[in-house]
């Protein structure tokens, strides 16, 4: 049995990994539409969390598998191979392509000039090929991060960090010097519900009281209006433990640290306001506990001073062209991973990962519902097994007007990164910028498999 995976990251991979497990003749294409393997956890995570980054070499070990074929750059649905056409090329199809896009704030001011995602501003010094190039930090004292979870801890360490701990990562050059000539001294982490309420993990916070010469505050009476701050012996362990080291800032003295990181709770962004053409401004209306886990307006405003604004406010699938959608849910209808065309199952075709189920978990929820799909697709395998399809796709992909890069091609891009890296001095591996370095690091158009 043939079986294409949309997507390398670690759904998509996961899914692989359990197909190949349970069943000991099936082959597997990965696509993706980037020529680079490994989704967010080469473009997502921060380039300061090499622990987190090295589950790359796990992801490797599955990609290497002789049963296994990575086949990048190649765009599925609008502009690409269409789902119907790579129906007719594979028994099954398992789509695993993530939560592409972020909510947003739906707050005037809100596509003002310096108004970001927070996804776009990773995208950038992850050097995502997507990414806008530069301008992110250009004028920039203040910046706004609105949101409470690990994103928005990443982008706000990574504002605050000095370049000297960042130039051993892989992170792209133009990235690194625009870091080193910030001049960013304040970050306001906001968030519109309670210390309590907050989902950032405790190892993600205190990261950002270790930043050399910078300093985390928390003002003592935005923990006061927080019941559970005030008694957190109730909470659950990982709030419990958050609310404690927020408690010991708040106790701190104010030290002279070159850069603040203020972490504010119950303020919620209601309009970013422009001055001179660009955000300079966010309003923001103060909140109170409802008593019933969530929060209502009090109707006081306070202004902060911000020429960046990075909202993190959760992520959103978006509609694959030739895929069912559910816009509500920002999801592909399925029944445990069989997409659903109304409310019939559609032979051979599945997902996994957040198209799925939606943007929850971490990384490693994915394998549990990996599993799910791939015991639906296994049970359906007798069925599909008895369609014809080609005795290798490729040659038709490239019909279709796909120019897949191999894993030799990744290679050569590994290759091209390490000596990036040996040049600059930089210590390690350094990201090929764009699209264009990375096609011409592999050859140009399509990167075909070579002997050795």
């Amino acid at each position: 049995m043939r079986v294409a995976v949309v997507g390398s990251g670690p759904s998509g991979v996961y899914t692989a990994q359990s197909l190949l497990q349970q069943d000991p003749e099936v082959r597997v294409d990965v696509l993706d539409r980037l020529p680079c393997p490994y989704g967010l956890v080469r473009y997502g995570v921060a380039p300061d969390h090499e622990k987190i980054k090295s589950l790359q070499h796990t992801l490797r070990t599955v990609l290497e598998e002789e049963r296994v074929r990575f086949l990048g750059g190649v765009e599925v649905g609008a502009g690409g191979v269409p789902v119907a056409r790579l129906r007719e090329l594979y028994h099954a199809v398992v789509y695993c392509v993530g939560a592409a896009t972020d909510r947003r704030l739906g707050i005037p001011g809100e596509d003002l000039p310096d108004s970001w995602s927070a996804t776009e501003f990773v995208s950038w010094y992850s050097a995502h090929p997507d990414a806008v190039t530069d301008g992110f930090l250009r004028g920039v004292r203040s910046a706004v991060v609105v949101g409470v979870g690990n994103v928005a801890v990443d982008v706000t360490r990574i504002l605050a960090r000095g370049t000297a701990e960042l130039s051993a990562t892989d992170m792209p050059q133009a990235a690194l010097a625009a870091l080193a000539a910030s001049q960013v001294d304040t970050v306001h982490m906001v968030g519109r519900r309670g210390p309590s309420q907050a989902r950032f993990t405790t190892k993600e916070l205190r990261e950002l009281g270790s930043l050399p010469d910078t300093e985390p505050i928390v003002e003592a009476a935005e923990l006061a209006l927080d019941p559970d701050a005030a008694d957190p012996s109730g909470l659950p362990a990982a709030q419990r433990r958050n609310v404690e080291v927020l408690r010991g800032w708040a106790a701190r003295p104010p030290g002279a640290a070159r850069r603040r990181i203020r972490l504010r709770f119950f303020l919620r962004p209601v309009e970013l306001l422009a001055r001179e053409g660009r955000v300079g401004a966010v309003r923001c209306e103060r909140t109170a506990p409802d008593g019933h886990g969530g929060v209502t307006g009090t109707g006081r405003s306070e202004e902060i001073e911000a020429q960046l604004v990075l909202r993190s406010v959760g992520y959103r699938g978006v509609p694959l062209e030739g895929l069912p959608f559910d816009p509500a849910r920002g999801t592909v209808p399925h029944r445990a991973g069989r997409v659903l065309r109304g409310v019939a199952v559609a032979p051979g075709e599945y997902v996994a990962g957040w198209i799925k189920r939606g943007p929850t978990g971490v990384i490693g929820t994915n394998r549990p519902c990996a599993k799910e799909t791939v015991a639906s697709l296994l049970a359906d395998a007798p069925a599909l097994a008895r369609r014809e399809v080609p005795a290798d796709p490729l040659p038709l992909l490239r019909a279709a007007g796909a120019e897949p890069v191999e894993w030799s091609g990744w290679l050569d891009i590994e290759r091209a990164e390490a000596a990036l890296g040996a040049a600059l001095g930089r210590g390690g591996p350094v990201k090929l910028p764009d699209r264009a370095a990375l096609r011409e690091a592999t050859g140009g158009a399509g990167a075909h498999r070579r002997p050795g």
